[in-house]
């Protein structure tokens, strides 16, 4: 049986990842081919991409470079591992990453294969580190409330929202959950537990709903570092790479973490590649042991990943993306803010850069139940745009590549999207209100139908 990837039965064979079942096989959301920043689909539409593929293609899609780069490395090297062994691509790749993170900060890159599979990898480099350090009871790893690490049993654990960890029987024992952006509530949990926390685990930018830690509280975590000594870990999965204004968002902050995590638009998408990148500090502490690391991945480090990781970066320097992206993010702070102000179902944005969210109001002014968020997501779809579901809403992660042109268009289909979806919800609404006004006018004229029938339920007897 063969498929084309339009329909055939054979197109069934695919289990896709986080799409309910009845949406499995259609065509509409079947991709066949992209470039730059369009999306062309088995159903024949081609739509403008506002999620970069996952937050992956920041410099779009099709860049040349980076798949020349990739070409010659798979013709020249093929397969070549980091698992008791290194390569020179590896090596090449792990110095660039060191210079973009800053050298005097960061020493040593740990090659992984997912944004997941890196946080679980931080969770071992994390308790090894202080095993080493003779503090073998800090096991303890803490992340935030509505945090997301992936869905690796490690990264799972840690992943701050509900999506399901009870059921698949996730070990969460050494792991803890605070609120963002509430100083008390860690400050308390490290009153309590302290002396058993291995690392706290962060995203710059909340990625379920795009909010940002605030300054304050960067300054915080810092500080309790520095009181309590645990390792500070900046998930950068989504956020580097230009995303949210800096070639990484943690650079920003007033201290670096000791371990920053990166993925994503790591080899602008065309890898399944990650990287844990340690400071002086972690590094030199198993260096100084001779402490062996238990971890490896089979498909991390290879030639053909190391070479999108390096020609990734280059691409960034050669287009001067962080700057694009900084112009890019200034737009969207006016359109946002024009959008909140003149649509009467959006609440309000949040999120930093090219990483925002549109948060949507139910016909009542409360927030969108999340369980309506993948029907705003299509008829926006169908307005022309792909974008990612959010928290009440949407969230839209332009290229950083994005003419202003390709961003009126992605704000026209939001607006176009989501007026379609509030009209046909409000329809809907009415009819429910209607078909049940109908059947309790219904329901009343046949009981007194049964009344004037039955002169004992009518009261005529007596």
């Amino acid at each position: 049986m063969t498929d084309n990837g339009t329909g055939t039965p054979s197109a069934r064979a695919l289990w896709p990842s986080m799409l309910a079942p009845e949406l499995h096989g259609d065509d509409g959301l079947c991709a066949v081919s992209a470039q730059g920043v369009r999306i062309r689909f088995a159903d024949g539409r081609e739509l403008l991409c506002g999620s970069s593929g996952l937050w992956n293609t920041n410099l779009g899609y099709g860049n040349r470079a980076i798949a020349e780069a990739a070409a010659e490395a798979l013709r020249e090297a093929s397969y070549l591992s980091v698992f008791r062994y290194e390569n020179v691509y590896a090596r090449r790749a792990a110095a660039a990453l060191i210079d973009v993170c800053g050298p005097d900060h960061y020493q040593r890159v740990l090659f992984s294969t997912s944004g997941g599979a890196a946080n679980d990898l931080v969770m071992k480099v994390a308790r090894h580190y202080h095993a080493l350090r003779g503090q073998d009871r800090r096991k303890v790893v803490v992340g935030l409330r509505g945090s997301y690490h992936g869905l690796t049993f490690g990264g799972f654990a840690l992943t701050g929202d509900n999506l399901g960890q009870q059921l698949y029987g996730v070990d969460q024992r050494l792991v803890r959950h605070v609120a963002p952006n509430d100083p008390e509530e860690i400050r308390a949990l490290l009153e309590r537990q302290g002396a058993h926390v291995a690392a706290v685990v962060v995203e710059p930018v909340l990625g379920s709903g795009a909010v940002p830690l605030t300054e304050e509280y960067v300054a915080e975590l810092l500080r309790l570092r520095s009181e309590h000594g645990f390792l500070l870990v900046a998930d950068e999965v989504a956020t580097g790479f230009g995303r949210t204004g800096s070639f990484f968002a943690s650079h920003r902050w007033p201290g670096q973490p000791d371990l920053l995590v990166t993925s994503k638009g790591l080899t602008n998408g065309t890898s399944a590649a990650a990287a844990v990148v340690a400071s002086h500090q972690v590094a030199d502490a198993f260096t100084d042991a001779g402490s062996l690391l238990t971890h490896g991945e089979t498909q991390a480090g290879t030639p053909v990943t190391c070479a999108t990781i390096l020609a990734t970066v280059e691409e960034m320097r050669r287009l001067d993306a962080v700057a694009l992206g900084q112009r890019l993010s200034a737009r969207l702070d006016t359109e946002l803010e024009r959008l909140a102000a003149e649509h009467p179902r959006v609440s309000g944005t949040t999120g930093v850069g090219c990483f925002r969210s549109v948060r949507v109001t139910a016909a009542d002014g409360s927030p969108l139940p999340q369980t309506e968020v993948p029907a705003l997501v299509a008829a926006i779809r169908e307005a022309g745009a792909v974008v990612h579901p959010g928290t009440n809403g949407i969230q839209l992660f332009p290229a950083l590549t994005y003419t202003d042109a390709d961003l009126t268009e992605l704000l026209d289909c939001v607006r176009t999207g989501i007026t379609a979806y509030t009209t046909r919800a409000t329809h809907a609404t009415r009819v429910t209100h209607a078909t049940r006004a109908a059947d309790t006018t219904h329901a009343t004229r046949a009981a007194d139908t049964t009344r004037a029938a039955d002169p004992a339920r009518s009261g005529a007897a007596t």
